[in-house]
């Protein structure tokens, strides 16, 4: 391996095999919280403009539309995943040629699978709206708005594809620059042409969806051009742009159950809120309000969790196991304090939360009541996350998409129905959230501590004799990307 390309790699991200590890963490996940505090700062700003200034139909709308549009991004999210793995792992091992084949194999799939993607949702859209039980007066204005914003779904594949790998070679703040630009810009026009500012015409809810395919697509371009001037480790190599059929087989291998996994979470969500519109647009408004909530509460969670999931897939990459359930504690102990903090703060002033956005009493009191109910059990989405951070680091996406397979189909749903028709109210979905995190968390923990993790997916069994021992005194398996080369050479 070519001096030149080690050098490459390192100066493009951070090693996190080595040095303290609550401070990589934080190091490492500083940045990405910033980002998906901005994120989740503009997911929250477009909900006021909508629920304050439009209505509480506009509202539903969106609510209404936004899970059908995460099950299609999450088909494409197995791959990033994977990508992002499969990138940490080759960065820990110092083999940046595989690196390479994963960029250049992920870009090419990336690309497949939007081209595939984006005809076929904006045909089905009806459809979908039909069978997410949209009120009649919300549905003509959920298919506006979304056949619209699914044009963001190229772009979305892309910035996320990006993300993950730069990720994976230890670089989060990359990432944070231009989702800052992006997303500050797009809080400006949303508004201008929601209302019509500035002499553009007025579109309403429909503006809003312009917006984001505008400046997402600018973000992606700028991403790209960036990367190539910098001769970033994760640019792709546009004229030589193909698939490696093997690096593909892995990616696959990694990044279905992926998919799977998020698909599950998202197909839930339509259920879930399909029972939720059962209850009115009342119902419906106050549980999309208070999502945006939870999105904000779970940001440290789902933080630590994507730190987690780098920190591990480049210990494995470097045979440093030991380091592993260090990292665990760590995420769980900065992850949880936030959590708890979090749920002090929605049981504390759920109703001067709410306030931010609506302005209904009705719909007021549905959300409280979410938040008080929900909002109590946001300690075991830190387990969740934590443990599925370890999980996937290690390559095991399949045992997480089993445990999410327990806790939304076997658990959440059926709950959700159950629930919901015994108490005749919208409190018994809230209470099959909760009880369904309640039972995941216990079921992310026994996964941890059976030590799944130490066996690396489709690794060969421990040897002796590795420079870097494990905790003890044994080499890890190899990993996916180091079979692969093997295999090669």
């Amino acid at each position: 391996m070519a001096d030149s390309a080690h050098a490459s790699g390192d100066k493009f991200g951070r090693d996190l095999t080595t040095g303290s590890i609550p401070r990589l963490l934080l190091a490492f996940s500083i940045p990405m919280l910033a980002g998906n505090v901005i994120q989740t700062a503009y997911s929250i700003v477009n909900a006021i403009w909508v629920g304050k200034f439009l209505g509480k139909r506009e509202l539903a709308a969106i609510t209404v539309s936004f899970p059908a549009f995460f099950v299609l991004v999450a088909v494409a999210g197995g791959l990033t995943m994977a990508s992002g793995i499969l990138v940490a792992q080759c960065a820990g091992a110092r083999d940046w040629r595989r690196l390479k084949d994963v960029v250049q194999t992920s870009t090419s799939l990336a690309i497949l699978i939007s081209l595939l993607l984006l005809p076929l949702s904006e045909l089905l859209t009806p459809a979908i709206m039909k069978a997410m039980q949209a009120a009649p007066d919300v549905y003509p204005m959920a298919v506006s708005y979304m056949r619209i914003f699914l044009l963001t779904l190229p772009f979305n594949i892309g910035i996320f594809l990006i993300v993950s790998m730069l990720r994976g070679v230890g670089d989060s703040k990359t990432p944070l620059y231009f989702q800052t630009s992006a997303l500050t810009l797009t809080a400006i026009l949303d508004p201008i042409l929601m209302f019509g500012w500035l002499g553009f015409p007025r579109m309403g809810l429909n503006g809003t969806a312009v917006a984001s395919v505008v400046m997402q697509g600018l973000c992606l371009v700028a991403t790209f051009v960036y990367l190539h001037i910098k001769s970033h480790v994760v640019a792709p190599d546009w004229r030589r742009l193909s698939i490696d059929w093997p690096m593909a087989g892995l990616l696959v291998k990694i990044g279905f159950p992926s998919a799977a996994h998020q698909s599950l979470v998202s197909l839930s969500m339509l259920f879930v809120t399909g029972f939720v519109n059962a209850f009115g647009e009342n119902a419906t408004a106050a549980f999309g309000a208070a999502m945006r909530i939870d999105q904000l509460s779970f940001l440290p969670s789902m933080t630590f969790s994507m730190a987690v999931t780098s920190m591990v897939g480049q210990n494995i990459g470097a045979r440093r196991l030991d380091r592993v359930p260090h990292v665990f504690r760590w995420g769980m102990v900065l992850s949880g304090a936030m959590s708890i903090l979090a749920t002090l703060i929605v049981l504390a002033v759920p109703q001067s939360i709410l306030r931010i956005f609506l302005n209904d009493s009705e719909v007021i009191r549905l959300g409280v009541s979410y938040l008080r109910i929900v909002g109590s059990g946001y300690i075991f989405m830190t387990v969740i996350f934590i443990s599925n951070g370890v999980l996937n680091g290690a390559g095991h996406t399949l045992i997480t998409t089993g445990s999410a397979l327990f806790s939304l189909w076997l658990l959440r749903v059926p709950l959700a129905s159950y629930l919901s028709n015994r108490l005749q109210h919208v409190d018994g979905v809230w209470y099959a959230i909760l009880i369904s995190s309640a039972a995941t968390a216990v079921l992310g923990m026994v996964l941890y501590y059976a030590g799944i993790w130490k066996r690396p997916v489709g690794a060969h069994h421990l040897a002796a004799g590795s420079t870097a021992a494990g905790r003890d005194g044994e080499k890890p398996d190899a990993t996916p990307a180091q079979e692969l080369a093997e295999e090669r050479d």
